[in-house]
């Protein structure tokens, strides 16, 4: 395998160790095994934990700005695309049941931890909540397009965590149900 494809091995291991385990209990040797590399070898692409992170964090915001360019190019209106935020809860359920999330969970723990790359975490959700704005001016709802943005983000960040918590899947369904609705009334009023 070349250094480029080791380096995005280890960095997709760590990103799904982050996300299982937590940043701060996940070690380079479990990183190492995940990618069935020696822990030389591993020093030779990163050399901290902390450089593992950060590539991870740019991971996550590559990969969130692909799905939400693709949520775009795919719907026929902002409220599918707000619609299909409001639907990863579902989309992932699974995994969220089990471990929260990835967001989420990163951010909280890293602010916890008072870590330094807390800001840089932080951008997903800031990534999320310029896009979710954007679709709420398109809706016709400019005045409010932040304050619906922050909510929608609130409201799926705490079906997450109840799911997390109490693996409900009846509970998750019926939270997006709402918040569908609640989507259908505001697409009907413009401001």
């Amino acid at each position: 395998m070349n250094r480029k494809a080791t380096r995005e091995e280890i960095i997709a291991a760590a990103d799904q160790l982050f996300y299982q385990q937590g940043y701060e209990h996940t070690s380079f040797a479990d990183i190492a095994d995940q990618v069935k590399i020696s822990r030389g070898n591993f020093y030779h692409h990163f050399k901290s934990k902390d450089e593992i992170l950060n590539a991870v964090i740019n991971l996550r915001l590559a990969s969130t700005g692909k799905m939400l360019d693709r949520w775009e190019s795919e719907a026929r209106d902002p409220k599918d695309c707000i619609r299909s935020y409001i639907h990863i809860v579902i989309t992932n359920q699974t995994k969220i049941k089990l471990y929260g999330c990835p967001v989420g969970t990163l951010s909280t723990e890293l602010a916890k931890l008072n870590h330094v790359s807390k800001s840089e975490a932080n951008q997903l959700f800031a990534l999320f909540r310029n896009w979710l704005c954007k679709q709420f001016v398109a809706l016709g709802q400019k005045s409010k397009a932040d304050e619906f943005a922050m909510r929608v983000l609130a409201w799926s960040q705490g079906v997450a965590t109840m799911a997390n918590a109490f693996r409900d899947e009846k509970f998750v369904n019926h939270e997006v149900a709402y918040m569908d609705s609640w989507l259908e009334s505001l697409a009907k009023k413009k401001n």
